[in-house]
């Protein structure tokens, strides 16, 4: 029999996580596992906005090419909307594809993340058993992937709606990408730990003030020039400090699972 009751979580919000992965990353005995990821995050990330930018620029081409001179002046409005926007959905869009490429390597820093933090090993096998464990990552991958898209889809169908949709999309977007990124960096230590996915759903709503607040500062960072090409591993590592301190001793109780 599972309870479903309020837990004394530590009263650290999402944002003091994120930040702590700063520090983490630079920690010995974990920079050799931080830089993998962070050479997959930077080649791809740069390769993606490149990309991106430049069929933007092709995009408005076409647009200044069609408008009568009297509304050039849109220019200096979609601009501004059209990069932030386009930085909102490539933010999770992009890390799914890479967390993708990462999986196996992100599930090993936060493991050694929580290692650091609790002193204690995780006994989670050799490189042999993180090889034949390959399926069941990625199918964890996979199953993420299942979550977002038909979530992600109603929410840029909004962006076809004139006026209201428009206006109210980038901002629903935020929001989703916040709890996206959320559930896509705090799977992994709880992944390690063999919980499911519809459990580690529940638990970060149950704490969905430092899910989100988490959540939104990773999307943040990630539309920052140069600092998005570390966002990974600091926030592996952010996640990984959040669950060592909110989550591991309550699964280990049994306080914390859905009914």
């Amino acid at each position: 029999m599972t309870q479903k009751k309020t837990l004394p979580f530590p009263a650290k919000s999402g944002v003091n996580y994120f930040l702590d992965g700063f520090g983490l990353i630079t920690r010995k005995g974990l920079r050799t596992f931080v830089f993998i990821p962070l050479m997959i995050n930077l080649l791809l990330f740069a390769g993606v906005i490149y990309v991106a930018i430049g069929q933007l620029d092709a995009m408005f081409t076409w647009m200044n090419a069609q408008l009568p001179d009297y509304l050039s002046w849109l220019n200096f409005l979609l601009w501004p909307l059209a990069v932030t926007t386009m930085l909102v959905m490539l933010a999770f869009v992009f890390s799914s594809v890479m967390n993708w490429l990462a999986a196996p390597f992100n599930g090993l820093l936060a493991e050694k993340v929580e290692q650091l933090l609790t002193g204690k090993p995780l006994n989670t096998g050799t490189g042999i058993d993180l090889i034949k464990d390959l399926p069941r990552i990625l199918g964890r991958e996979w199953i993420k992937l299942k979550y977002y898209l038909p979530r992600a889809l109603v929410f840029l169908l909004l962006f076809l709606v004139p006026m209201v949709g428009q206006t109210l999309a980038p901002i629903l977007w935020f929001l989703f990408s916040a709890w996206m990124m959320s559930i896509q960096y705090c799977d992994y230590p709880f992944d390690n730990h063999k919980v499911s996915f519809k459990d580690m759903r529940f638990a970060l709503n149950q704490t969905r003030g430092t899910s989100f607040s988490f959540g939104a500062t990773v999307t943040l960072f990630s539309m920052i020039p140069i600092v998005n090409f570390i966002v990974m591993p600091v926030a592996i590592c952010g996640a990984t400090a959040m669950w060592v301190d909110k989550y591991r001793e309550a699964y280990r109780n049994h306080a914390i699972a859905p009914e």
